[in-house]
């Protein structure tokens, strides 16, 4: 009989499972992210905390409580990126004209991903990371810019496609953090990318993967060669 290995999933809304309903723009667990399936054919027990809005040092914060408590893992999933890269849109709305930076810097988060990365190996915790998927800017513009001043806010940005690009850095970020730490990289931005309509594959807001998009999840997991993997 084969034994499970027990994993541990931290991240965001991402894989959480969150969508935007878009008959009344509330957010709510959608989840299509088929871990049972996944479950099944990597023979494992997940249990997933991942959260609504985390960034990587509260993700930090959240893996190093559940591990002091006695929680065990042999596995540990973390997908961040997506809010840390994320502005005060309000404050750029009302000021485009000083220095604005996103929720955690570039190096900070840099910084702080290699720590955890770290601590989990130094446990024999195996780390495996995502990157992010692609968003849709003109779409999160126009959601998360509504209701403020977004001449302002465009005045800062230059251009719309700022939005994607600064996302994109903190993706690739992510990837270089697996190169340099020897961390296993599950690649959902590609996956993503093999469409040729992302948006088809987003909710309204631009950012949190739809039914569709989530399956695109499911499909990376279930590729990924989680076989004899061992902490490095």
């Amino acid at each position: 009989m084969q034994i499970l290995r027990k994993v541990g999933v931290f991240g965001d809304s991402i894989l959480k499972g969150i969508q935007l309903d878009a008959e009344n723009n509330h957010y709510s667990v959608k989840n299509h992210i088929d871990i049972e399936q996944i479950s099944h054919k990597h023979q494992l027990v997940i249990n997933n905390y991942s959260l609504f809005g985390c960034t990587v040092k509260k993700g930090s914060l959240m893996l190093q409580k559940r591990i002091e408590n006695g929680k065990s893992y042999d596995l540990v999933v973390m997908e961040y990126g997506g809010n840390d890269c994320d502005f005060n849109w309000k404050e750029i709305a009302d000021d485009p004209y000083i220095e604005h930076t996103p929720k955690t810097p570039l190096n900070i988060f840099f910084t702080t991903y290699c720590q955890i990365i770290s601590m989990l190996k130094k446990k024999c915790i195996i780390p495996i990371l995502t990157n992010l998927p692609p968003l849709e800017p003109q779409k999160f513009f126009d959601w998360f810019c509504r209701g403020l001043n977004k001449d302002n806010i465009l005045k800062w940005l230059g251009s719309i496609n700022t939005i994607y690009r600064v996302q994109e850095t903190y993706s690739r970020m992510v990837e270089k953090i697996a190169y340099e730490t020897k961390t296993h990289l599950v690649d959902l931005r590609s996956a993503f990318l093999s469409h040729r309509r992302i948006d088809d594959l987003l909710c309204e807001d631009g950012t949190h993967p739809n039914t569709k998009g989530q399956k695109i999840i499911t499909e990376a997991f279930l590729n990924f060669k989680l076989q004899n993997m061992a902490a490095v």
